[in-house]
């Protein structure tokens, strides 16, 4: 398998927000992410951006149709559909209970409290918690407590 371009994980999401300027700095603020690019078009309207956290990235764009992209459907937030939910997104961090207090303090729906959750000894055991977003978007922060495989 070919090395990805750099600074780009093999994977990585796109979130949709009604109000994506707003969503950028909250989920800086909320979460801990950082912004690499911040594209904005006509109004200020947010066509694309990556927002980082350690070597994950993840982009966010507005909601709706994109101009010349009409063959696309269009992107909804959870918030624009009734609050449903096709995805969450997992991401690692140092100090889970710190995470998700800086979280709370900045507005976030905490879903699930932080709490472990172990595998077994032949697996691992991590501690995390779940969390709504600004427009309803589903997280989980997780930090590995334990893992055979590291001996």
């Amino acid at each position: 398998m070919k090395q990805t371009p750099k600074g780009w994980p093999r994977l990585s999401s796109a979130l949709f927000y009604d109000d994506a300027a707003h969503a950028i700095d909250w989920l800086c603020d909320a979460f801990g992410f950082e912004v690499r690019l911040r594209v904005e078009g006509d109004g200020g309207r947010i066509e694309h951006s990556e927002l980082t956290y350690g070597d994950a990235l993840i982009m966010v764009a507005q909601s709706g149709r994109k101009a010349g992209r009409e063959h696309f459907p269009p992107a909804g937030s959870p918030k624009s559909v009734g609050g449903v939910n096709t995805q969450s997104l997992m991401l690692f961090v140092d100090d889970v209970d710190a995470h998700c207090e800086r979280a709370r303090a900045a507005g976030a729906v905490i879903l699930d409290q932080p709490a472990v959750h172990d595998y077994g000894e032949d697996y691992w055991a991590d501690r995390s918690y779940g969390a709504a977003d600004i427009e309803g978007h589903t997280w989980w922060f997780t930090q590995r407590i334990r893992d055979p495989r590291e001996g």
